[in-house]
């Protein structure tokens, strides 16, 4: 069985975590498929966006717990996982995830790496790791405070507990909840109302954006205001300046 299924949409690629016996956890082969992927993604020009989902009952309900107890403390401080996630997160296109279901621990912290989160109203996030004596390690406590905020982040962390969709959408942990059903039908769609822009800028609106988590805020303007004046030596940016001006719709070519 194929553990990731791959399938386009046009400009959009979805990804969809196909372990439905194991809860769609994300052991090592998955995550390597998925960095692959979005690796490939990453270089093809006719992709602007992708979509990670999984099924109507988890999206990803943590890591693989057999994996993990096999691990002692040199294993632990070698594990390949650390390279996993970082390929994973240098993708430099807009990523959105499609979140039904359960979202734990590695399943969360997929989530949180993402640039949208879009969630079904069966939803629940939640790093749960301190339950089994650990902590999350795959940037749950550094994201999920920049996203929810301190007490809130504190408490998912240092109890275990789940929050439900709802509450996701009212901390900004996501950006909007629709019905079960529904929830990869509009995450597609607003995955192909971005593939509609420019490549170019998307990336490097991308870019500004994960800045302005990471660094002081001149610096973060200086970069911004860096990448925006890269953007106008670009043919879109004078395409849809053009297109504007003309009243139609702009054609983009990344370029």
């Amino acid at each position: 069985m194929n553990e990731l299924i791959v399938t386009r949409h046009d400009h959009v690629l979805q990804l969809t975590l196909n372990r439905p016996a194991a809860r769609n956890a994300l052991n090592n082969a998955l995550l390597a498929q998925l960095a692959s992927e979005l690796e490939t993604a990453a270089s093809d020009s006719d992709i602007s966006v992708c979509v990670v989902t999984g099924n109507e009952r988890f999206f990803a309900a943590g890591a693989d717990l057999n994996e993990m107890a096999e691990k002692d403390l040199p294993a632990t401080l070698n594990d390949v996982r650390v390279h996993l996630w970082a390929r994973i997160n240098a993708f430099n296109k807009p990523l959105i995830a499609a979140v039904n279901g359960y979202a734990l621990g590695a399943g969360c912290e997929l989530a949180l790496l993402c640039d949208v989160v879009i969630a079904g109203d069966n939803a629940r996030f939640g790093l749960p790791e301190i339950t089994l004596g650990i902590m999350p390690g795959a940037g749950g406590t550094q994201r999920l405070i920049r996203s929810v905020g301190k007490s809130l982040a504190n408490k998912m962390v240092l109890t275990g507990e789940s929050i439900t969709a709802q509450q996701a959408l009212q901390s900004g942990l996501v950006s909007d909840v629709y019905p079960a059903a529904l929830t990869l039908e509009y995450a597609l769609k607003q995955a192909a109302l971005m593939a509609r822009h420019s490549p170019l800028a998307l990336q490097a609106a991308k870019q500004a954006l994960r800045q302005s988590q990471e660094v002081p805020l001149q610096a973060g303007l200086a970069q911004e205001r860096q990448l925006f004046t890269l953007l106008s030596a670009t043919e879109d940016r004078r395409e849809g300046i053009d297109a504007f001006l003309q009243k139609r719709s702009p054609v983009f070519k990344g370029r």
